[in-house]
């Protein structure tokens, strides 16, 4: 056993709790929040299932951003696309036999990829050079956007520039599931590549990528609009304009 399979296995340990204990006491604190006032922006639904139907609209096709911005819904969207699908082809390092699905998905993961590097950069890019967006960006954002380009690129790296052994990084993988430790290979892009993705697990709780758990929890998208029917009796509201009328 390596050193440098020890302190790798140990650092993604450790990034994996804190993003899982980080995110999970975050949950717990939405959920726990009150929210007294009907605050959903309008047009709202009526009925609980217009508000799933709104929720699937906007988490899958960010639909209040389409509206919004037409060239931030291009970056954002693909970007978050590239990155869901890229996320389910790596399931190929932690299962065996690899499912099905995954493997159709294979061949597609180097567009994906690409596809990530385009729409950060253009997330980028709105944040430097257009003035009313870099007034309100604080040095977070710029280094939140900067870090997953990184992670991008050091991923392509592994495809393009020095590639590594991937069935000795599946055996580290497995290794770390079931708690036997393989060794790791030590290749620079697949380690850099794997820090910086513990960075992104150990900031993740703590920064403004928590609106992925969040918007589930915001009272503008997940309320119904009833509040007329909650709080008023529409029928004794009309007995009494009636009364006074006469």
């Amino acid at each position: 056993m390596t050193a440098l399979t020890v302190i790798f296995a140990l650092l993604l340990y450790a990034a994996g709790a804190v993003m899982v204990i980080g995110v999970g006491l975050k949950i717990s604190q939405y959920a726990r929040t009150p929210a007294p006032l009907k605050i959903p922006v309008m047009p709202a639904p009526l009925t609980r299932g217009g508000v799933i139907l709104r929720m699937f609209r906007e988490v899958v096709f960010f639909q209040s951003l389409f509206k919004s911005n037409i060239w931030i819904w291009l970056f954002g969207w693909l970007f978050h696309a590239a990155l869901v699908l890229a996320f389910f082809r790596h399931l190929r390092y932690a299962t065996e036999p690899i499912w099905g699905w995954v493997v159709l998905i294979q061949p597609f993961g180097t567009y994906a990829g690409f596809a990530m590097l385009i729409g950060l950069l253009g997330l980028l890019a709105r944040r430097i050079f257009v003035d009313r967006v870099r007034y309100i960006t604080n040095p977070s954002d710029i280094l939140f956007l900067v870090l997953l380009l990184a992670i991008a690129g050091s991923g392509l790296g592994m495809r393009y520039v020095a590639p590594t052994d991937i069935v000795a990084l599946k055996a580290f993988v497995l290794g770390l599931i079931y708690f036997d430790w393989q060794p790791l290979p030590g290749d620079w892009a697949l380690l850099l590549h794997l820090g910086l993705v513990a960075c992104l697990m150990i900031v993740f709780p703590f920064s403004k990528l928590l609106h992925a758990p969040g918007v589930f929890f915001s009272p503008s998208r997940t309320q119904v609009d009833d509040a007329w029917e909650k709080r008023h009796d529409p029928s004794s509201i009309s007995r009494a304009g009636g009364t006074s009328n006469g």
